[in-house]
């Protein structure tokens, strides 16, 4: 089954009466709704066997009543990172009720039970609008029949649902609210290719101030799965200006056991973690925002290299990043091509980051990797120590690497990295760091270039790809180049003569048209 196609159906059921902007959170409630209550009855239908179970040391009891208090009791649902769901909020009682005419009023009962018993996670995050929008009865029974046929986890065992939905509906509903794609989410392939470089470690503090749904904690997270290390032992830390958004965040991450501090407010004015020195920094921060208020920035510490320009808030976003990173701190997001060689006051701050040295990384990406949005991006790597122990002392070095090439259409308007694709640039990156698992780096024309300080300032400052990496060499046929020179000199004679002859036809036509 095509999983996000049929939840694609799903949302499209209601676009009859409810506006595209508000009709996405009745669906994704709904989805989310169906996951944790999916979980709590897992957790329960194990608590039922274990209880009876009498090589179960832990839970076996013969006592009914001790029995009963382990199944119900909500702290064996908390401990393992499962939603306690009483049963008016379940899906199974929703299922029940799905053809009543009161639907709607349960949904809403259901979310305002499940907030009030598990406060901490969800207070104020799940959306309690299906009695209020108008809605028909019969959709919302025939959108919860529907995803009660659809498994939440799939073959693989992959329970990172809501975000593979989240990921899919984003690019739909961009479209049918005419929104800029990259102001919604970060493709996967972007996100990964991020972790992928940056490589987190246990006990480390990953901080994202533009968080969206929070895919940069979902990927950090799946990283140290993969790489057997423990998920749990990793700090999350983000903040969202948009209060829809901050709440699709706070659900994509508490289906997944996920703790974060999320705060919501604008990072440009109002930064809620002015003390916070991060490990590492993830996100992809609106790009080119006008009018953000740079005359209300006064005497910020963050504001070290220059104020930038009110006509764009790209260099804001840059210093607000570097100001939060932790000594050996390094941050990876993802920019406008514009920033790479912009001139003027915006030129002047990239300059002085550049001389103090805290450029590791420039990526260039292929076009439309973005939904509905051709924007070509680059990805950043800025580092406050480039002779840390973690990797070899990169100190007046810069990697550049030109991925334009590298991509596969998904379809007309969208392209994507493959996992091929992130690996070649992940190691790529790795080689150069000095990192022992990977051959040894050297440069490739028409792909990566490690260039100095110097080489940097006799291009301006400028840091595109393309100006350092060079032309890729065009592949050997074999053929010697005087042969090739020969035939060419041979063909455009050919042209010439048949040129002079048409000509020549033309000229005569228009004679004997008296012309």
């Amino acid at each position: 089954m095509n999983f996000e196609k049929e939840l694609w159906k799903a949302a499209d059921k209601l676009r009859g009466s409810v506006d595209a902007s508000e009709y996405k959170h009745i669906v994704l409630g709904l989805i989310f709704l169906r996951y944790i209550s999916d979980s709590f009855e897992n957790r329960r239908r194990f608590l039922e066997k274990a209880v009876c179970d009498s090589s179960n040391k832990q839970y076996y009891t013969k006592d009914e009543e001790v029995r009963k208090a382990i199944i119900e009791g909500k702290d064996e649902y908390l401990g393992q990172n499962v939603f306690f769901v009483p049963q008016r909020a379940r899906w199974s009682y929703l299922l029940e009720n799905a053809t009543g005419p009161q639907i709607a009023k349960l949904i809403d009962e259901a979310m305002d039970i499940i907030e009030q018993e598990n406060l901490k996670q969800l207070k104020g995050v799940l959306p309690k609008i299906y009695a209020r929008i108008n809605v028909e009865p019969r959709t919302l029974g025939e959108l919860i029949n529907l995803f009660t046929k659809i498994p939440l986890e799939d073959e693989g065992h992959d329970k990172d649902v809501l975000g593979r939905i989240y990921e899919y509906f984003l690019g739909q509903f961009a479209s049918a609210e005419g929104k800029r794609g990259g102001e919604f989410y970060t493709p996967r392939c972007l996100v990964k290719l991020l972790v992928e470089i940056l490589e987190p470690y246990e006990n480390c503090r990953v901080f994202d101030p533009a968080c969206g749904s929070g895919g940069m904690f979902v990927q950090s997270q799946q990283f140290l799965k993969i790489h057997q290390k423990d998920p749990a032992k990793i700090s999350f830390y983000g903040q969202e200006k948009n209060a829809t958004t901050w709440k699709l965040c706070q659900m994509n991450l508490a289906i997944r056991g996920i703790h974060a501090q999320i705060e919501l407010g604008d990072s440009y004015h109002d930064d809620k973690f002015p003390d916070l020195r991060t490990d590492f920094l993830l996100t992809n921060p609106p790009f080119n925002v006008s009018d953000w208020g740079a005359g209300r920035i006064k005497n910020d510490p963050r504001i070290k290299y220059g104020l930038p320009p009110n006509s764009n808030a790209n260099f804001m976003w840059i210093q607000h990043f570097i100001y939060h990173l932790a000594p050996d701190g390094i941050a990876g997001f993802v920019m406008a091509n514009g920033a790479l060689a912009v001139s003027g006051k915006e030129g002047e701050i990239r300059r002085k980051i550049v001389e103090d040295d805290l450029v590791d990384v420039i990526i260039a990406c292929p076009p439309k990797l973005f939904y509905n949005v051709s924007l070509p991006v680059s990805l950043w790597f800025l580092t406050k120590n480039k002779k840390n122990d973690r990797f070899r002392n990169r100190s007046g070095e810069t990697l550049f690497i030109d991925a334009r090439e590298l991509y596969e259409p998904i379809s007309r308007k969208q392209y994507t990295f493959t996992d091929g694709h992130i690996q070649k640039v992940a190691n790529t990156v790795r080689a150069w760091r000095g990192e022992e698992e990977v051959k040894a780096y050297e440069d490739v024309p028409g792909f990566c270039k490690s260039a100095t300080l110097e080489e940097i300032a006799k291009n301006g400052y400028a840091l595109t790809p393309g100006r350092y990496v060079g032309i890729a060499p065009e592949p050997d046929d074999g053929v010697p180049f005087s042969e090739k020179l020969q035939k060419l000199t041979s063909e455009l004679k050919q042209y010439f003569e048949e040129g002079e002859k048409l000509e020549k036809e033309i000229l005569g036509n228009l004679e004997k048209i008296s012309f």
